[in-house]
C-alpha cells in the first residue's frame, strides 16, 4: 500500500494538550460537584467535549449553568492553556518536514471545535503544512464515528484507503479504521499495553520512533 495523504489527530498527537483537558474537566466539572469516581465511569480521551459533559450531566446533574455554558468554559480553559504553554509532541516538526518533502497532502481531523484547532495551529506555527483542517463542528457525529476522517479525505481529494492516520485515542483509532484508513496508534504511556489498540495497523510510543526510510518507502 502506498499513501497519498497523511491525516493527524490533534489533541495528544500534534500537541501535548491532554493534561489541559484533564485539568479543565477536574476544575470545571469537579467545581460543579461531579465525582469522577462514581459509576458509570467514563474514559473521556478522544471523545467530544459535548459527549463528556452530557454523560456527567445525565448521571450527576448539577444546578446552575447549562451544559452548553459548561462546554464553553472548558473550551476557553483549554484554549488559554494552549496559547500560554502549548508545545508540539516530540518529533513532530521533523515528521511534518519529511511528509511535506515527499510531497504528500496533510490534514488535521479533530474532535475539538474550530477555536481550539485554530489556536493550536497558530501556537505551533504549523498551519501551512495542512491542505485540510477538519474540526468537530463540521460533522454530525464526532469520533468514534468515521465522519470526520471521511470528510478529511474528501477535502484532500484522496480515497480513504490511501490515507495514513496518526491517532492517540481508542475512539480516534476506531473512527479512522471505520473510515477504511491505515492507522498508526500512539497510545498514552499508561495505555501502551492495552489490547484495545490491537485494532491499529501499527503502534509507536512517539514520533521519534518513526523510521523515516520505511515511511518514505510507504509513500513513494
Amino acid at each position: 500500500m502506498t499513501f497519498q495523504a497523511v491525516i493527524f489527530d490533534m489533541d495528544g498527537v500534534l500537541i501535548d494538550s491532554e493534561p489541559l483537558w484533564h485539568q479543565a474537566e477536574q476544575h470545571i466539572l469537579g467545581g460543579l460537584g461531579v465525582d469522577f469516581s462514581k459509576p458509570p465511569l467514563l474514559q473521556s480521551t478522544g471523545l467530544t467535549t459535548a459527549s463528556v459533559i452530557a454523560h456527567w450531566y445525565q448521571h450527576q446533574p448539577w444546578p446552575g449553568p447549562l451544559p452548553a455554558q459548561v462546554y464553553q468554559r472548558i473550551i476557553d480553559f483549554v484554549a488559554s492553556g494552549i496559547t500560554n504553554s502549548g508545545s508540539a509532541k516530540a518529533g513532530l516538526p521533523a515528521l511534518l518536514d519529511v511528509i511535506a518533502a515527499a510531497p504528500l497532502k496533510m490534514a488535521v481531523a479533530t474532535n475539538s471545535p474550530q477555536l481550539l484547532l485554530d489556536t493550536t495551529l497558530a501556537r505551533l506555527n504549523i498551519a501551512h503544512y495542512f491542505t485540510a483542517c477538519c474540526h468537530v463542528d463540521l460533522v454530525k457525529h464526532g469520533k468514534p464515528a468515521p465522519d470526520i476522517y471521511l470528510l478529511a479525505a474528501e477535502k484532500l481529494g484522496v480515497a480513504p484507503q490511501h490515507c495514513l492516520v496518526f491517532e492517540d485515542s481508542f475512539a480516534g483509532v476506531t473512527a479512522a479504521k471505520a473510515a477504511g484508513m491505515t492507522v498508526v496508534a500512539i497510545p498514552a504511556a499508561h495505555e501502551w499495553q492495552h489490547s484495545k489498540f490491537d485494532i491499529a495497523d501499527h503502534k509507536i510510543r512517539c514520533f521519534t520512533e518513526v523510521d523515516f526510510r520505511q515511511l518514505a518507502a510507504l509513500i513513494n
